[in-house]
C-alpha cells in the first residue's frame, strides 16, 4: 500500500502507532512537511469529518482519529518553522464559566488544529475576561465558546458584548456550539457564527479566513 493510502486509513482507523511510523517514514524520505499536513493527514481528517456528518461514524470514533491525526501533527510541528507552514490564523476555544463538559469542545479544538489552524485551548468554566484577555494576548482571529447546559448558554452573550467593550468585536470572529446551542440562539446572541458539529467548526473557520 502507497505511504499516503495507508497514512490515511491509519489517521480513519484511529491507529496511532501506524500513523507516527507513516509520519516518520515520510520524513525519513524527505517528502515536504507541507505534502505530509495537506495531503495526509489533513485529507484524513477530512473523510472522517464526512463520514461523522453521514452517520458512519459516531463521537467516539473522531475521538480516536482526531487522536491519531495528532500523533503525526506532534511529529511534524518542529518542522513547521523550518518550512513554509504558518498557522493559518490563532483559534482561542474554551467551554464557558459555569460549565465543565469538554468532550466536544476538545473534539472541535483538535479537528481546527488539524486544519492548520494554532489553537489556544482555554479549558473548562472559562470567564468571559480571560476569553477576552486570551483574544488579546494572543491576536486570536476566531474566538470560540462552547456550552452543554442551558443555563450557561447566556454567559456566551456575556463573552460576545466583552469582547466588544474590550474593542476587539471587528478584530475577532465568534461562534459558538454545544449540544443546547442552535443556529437562531446564535443569531439572538450577535455571535458571527455557530456549527452543530467539530467538522462543521473547522470548515467555518477555514471559510473566514480564507475570505
Amino acid at each position: 500500500m502507497p505511504l499516503f493510502e495507508k497514512l490515511i486509513e491509519s489517521v480513519i482507523q484511529g491507529e496511532e502507532g501506524s500513523v507516527r511510523e507513516c509520519v516518520q517514514q515520510a520524513l525519513s524520505d524527505h517528502i515536504p512537511v507541507k505534502e505530509i499536513l495537506n495531503d495526509g493527514l489533513i485529507k484524513a481528517i477530512n473523510i472522517v469529518g464526512e463520514k461523522f456528518k453521514k452517520s458512519e461514524f459516531y463521537v467516539p470514533d473522531v475521538l480516536w482519529s482526531a487522536q491519531a491525526m495528532k500523533a503525526g501533527i506532534e511529529l511534524i510541528q518542529p518542522f513547521f518553522q523550518k518550512s513554509d507552514v504558518p498557522p493559518l490564523a490563532k483559534v482561542v476555544i474554551g467551554t464557558v464559566e459555569g460549565d465543565i463538559h469538554e468532550i466536544g469542545k476538545n473534539l472541535v479544538a483538535m479537528m481546527v488544529e488539524a486544519n492548520g489552524f494554532e489553537v489556544i485551548n482555554l479549558g473548562v468554566d472559562v470567564p468571559p475576561e480571560r476569553f477576552v484577555e486570551s483574544v488579546r494576548a494572543h491576536q486570536a482571529k476566531i474566538c470560540m465558546m462552547s456550552a452543554l447546559l442551558t443555563t450557561t448558554m447566556p454567559t456566551m452573550k456575556k463573552i460576545i458584548e466583552a469582547l466588544k467593550e474590550a474593542g476587539l468585536a471587528g478584530r475577532v470572529k465568534t461562534m459558538v456550539g454545544g449540544a443546547p446551542v442552535t443556529k437562531q440562539f446564535a443569531l439572538e446572541i450577535g455571535a458571527d457564527g455557530y456549527s452543530p458539529d467539530a467538522p462543521g467548526a473547522a470548515e467555518l473557520a477555514k471559510e473566514w479566513i480564507a475570505g
